[in-house]
């Protein structure tokens, strides 16, 4: 059974910085492609940033050089490092494994090819 569990969410002023983690229980961590999606009250989810299992990443343009996903495979645990943050960046933020094939690239930012999700943490930035 997979399991992706986030943590690390929090309430912080803009400007300010996050690091999220996802603990991946039931997966073949570096078989599998990584994303994170963010949802805020009143829109669609949207990918934020991925990982393939070579480790090559694509990021929304909302968040580029602002933010860097990782990951450790000896831990099975995703990262996203969230910098400058801003209020626009208000929103649950969610994890999601998928176990077939996604192609590299802004493609990998759809929520739809993914088929494992964790619970969500939420982030909030302040003004």
């Amino acid at each position: 059974q997979v399991q992706l569990v986030e943590s690390g969410g929090g309430s912080v002023q803009a400007g300010g910085s996050l690091k999220l983690s996802c603990a991946a229980s039931g997966v073949t961590y570096s078989s599998t492609f990584m994303g994170w999606f963010r949802q805020a009250p009143g829109k669609e989810r949207e990918g934020v940033a991925s990982i393939d299992r070579g480790g090559r990443t694509t990021y929304a343009d909302s968040v580029k050089g602002r933010f860097a996903i990782s990951q450790d495979n000896a831990k099975n645990t995703l990262y996203l490092q969230m910098n400058s943050l801003t209020p626009e960046d208000t929103a649950i933020y969610y994890c999601a494994a998928a176990s077939g094939w996604i192609p590299y690239g802004y493609e990998s930012l759809r929520p739809s090819r993914y088929g494992y999700w964790g619970q969500g943490t939420q982030v909030t930035v302040s003004s």
